[in-house]
């Protein structure tokens, strides 16, 4: 993809939108986290059961957005984007009004797949109107949003839930989604469609292996992880994947040719945004719950409680977007991961051996934050560069990743907490998960990115209009 111009004003211009709509979808992922204990009240269920409202959301997202990325190449991405921002306010508007728990449910899933079409998308669109020079800010900016609108979550749900109920909590994203929508309608380019095929076998088997893999994780939390029913779902989302590889090897037509995935940016990058997210996920429902249910704190002080993490997130994204540009990606990607693991070390166990003074909580997770700005953006840097990166379904999939770690952080937290769980456990597994991360971050060695055989790919319409 041919970027323009770096210093283009109009670029930066376009690029508010965007980050409006990224905060706007992903805030709502962890907006249901710390009045949890009031949704699991009102409905009269258990946190196993209300744990899918959680779910729900990350699910449909993770799993449609390798399809929504083929969607907006086929489509125009801006077009795309802006259909969206209308599904998430009408989502939101439902969850606010849903009078059972199902129905809450199948709202948190119309949100989840209406923001599945959007950070694909928005992403292609920065590698289509940043170069080099300034993509590595412009990729700080959207992963600052993008993180802090999934740990802010919490302190306005809490707030909103405290001061006017929980339902309240959704309301907010519907002018955040119309106003996204009218800006991108008049900043952002339209582009052009695409005649992209789509290679429907290969597209089923990916959105069935991961539906399946990630609905096995979800029904941990209900069923237990002895039930028959959650291993039988894996095993068919493990066959749905060995048969996505196989339908696809090969195949000049394919969705998402296998092979791509291996290249060492791509994954690097995936391997460690999954892990990342996992502990982010975790985090965001695990301390809440830790502080409500075990020591009786305010909805709305929990929240603030968390709020480091945006905030670290928030502080921190230029300066990653910057150390990305100038030290390799691959430094600040495993500085990001180091401060993750320590993060996850101490939580581990501070909740493991009673509650500690707030104030050392909320600075272990302003480290936890400071780990997650520097561990997406040199993340996303090195999926964009990556050939795998050059096809919307590539950044579906590694969204897919991110937000696929969120949902198995939470069922994880779902099926082990509660009153008398050791939370020593559920952030002992944690740490785990991010060394894994860190470890995952040497895999490979760097190579050119290439269209076809060498040849420079066309650049996109997107990138064309800002010329």
């Amino acid at each position: 993809m041919t970027a323009v111009e770096p210093t283009s004003r109009r670029a930066w211009f376009a690029l508010v939108p965007l980050l409006i709509g990224t905060f706007t979808g992903t805030v709502n992922n962890s907006v249901v986290n710390v009045p949890m204990t009031e949704i699991l009240a009102d409905f009269d269920v258990s946190l196993a059961y209300g744990a899918l409202v959680v779910v729900a959301f990350v699910l449909a997202f993770a799993v449609l957005m390798p399809l929504s990325g083929w969607l907006g190449d086929r489509l125009g991405h801006r077009q795309v984007f802006c259909a969206a921002m209308v599904l998430l306010a009408v989502g939101a508007a439902g969850a606010a009004l849903a009078p059972s728990l199902p129905l809450l449910v199948a709202f948190r899933a119309l949100q989840g797949a209406a923001t599945a079409a959007v950070l694909p998308g928005v992403m292609v669109l920065i590698a289509a109107m940043f170069g080099p020079g300034s993509r590595g800010r412009a990729l700080g900016f959207w992963a600052g949003v993008n993180g802090a609108g999934q740990a802010a979550g919490p302190a306005l749900g809490g707030l909103l839930a405290d001061w006017v109920g929980w339902r309240a909590i959704f309301w907010p994203t519907i002018p955040l989604a119309l106003l996204a929508l009218v800006m991108a309608l008049r900043l952002v380019p339209r582009g052009s469609a695409r005649p992209i095929p789509l290679e429907w076998r290969g597209a089923l088997l990916l959105t069935l292996s991961a539906a399946l893999c990630l609905g096995s994780a979800s029904l941990v939390g209900p069923l237990g992880l002895s039930s028959v029913a959650v291993w039988i779902t894996a095993a068919g989302g493990v066959c749905a994947g060995m048969g996505f590889v196989r339908v696809e090897s090969g195949r000049r037509d394919a969705f998402l040719p296998p092979g791509l995935l291996l290249e060492p940016r791509y994954l690097r990058s995936s391997i460690a945004v999954l892990t990342q997210m996992f502990c982010l996920g975790a985090t965001l429902l695990g301390v809440p719950l830790y502080v409500t249910q075990r020591h009786g704190v305010a909805t709305a002080t929990a929240g603030l409680l968390v709020l480091a993490m945006p905030l670290a997130m928030a502080a921190l994204a230029p300066l990653a977007g910057l150390a990305t540009e100038r030290l390799t990606p691959r430094i600040a990607l495993r500085t990001g991961l180091v401060a993750l693991v320590l993060g996850q070390v101490v939580l581990t166990v501070q909740l493991g051996i009673g509650r500690p003074p707030d104030v050392l909580v909320i600075v272990n997770l302003a480290v936890v934050g400071a780990g997650v700005a520097f561990v997406q953006t040199p993340a996303a840097a090195g999926s964009t560069r990556s050939r795998a990166g050059q096809r919307g379904s590539g950044l579906g999939l590694f969204n897919l990743l991110r937000f696929g770690g969120s949902a198995l952080g939470a069922s994880w937290v779902g099926a082990v907490a509660g009153p008398d769980s050791s939370y020593g456990l559920v952030f002992g597994v944690c740490t785990g998960i991010a060394v894994l991360g860190l470890v995952g971050s040497f895999a490979g060695r760097d190579t050119a990115v290439v269209s076809k055989a060498g040849e420079a790919e066309a650049p996109s319409a997107e990138a064309a209009a800002f010329r």
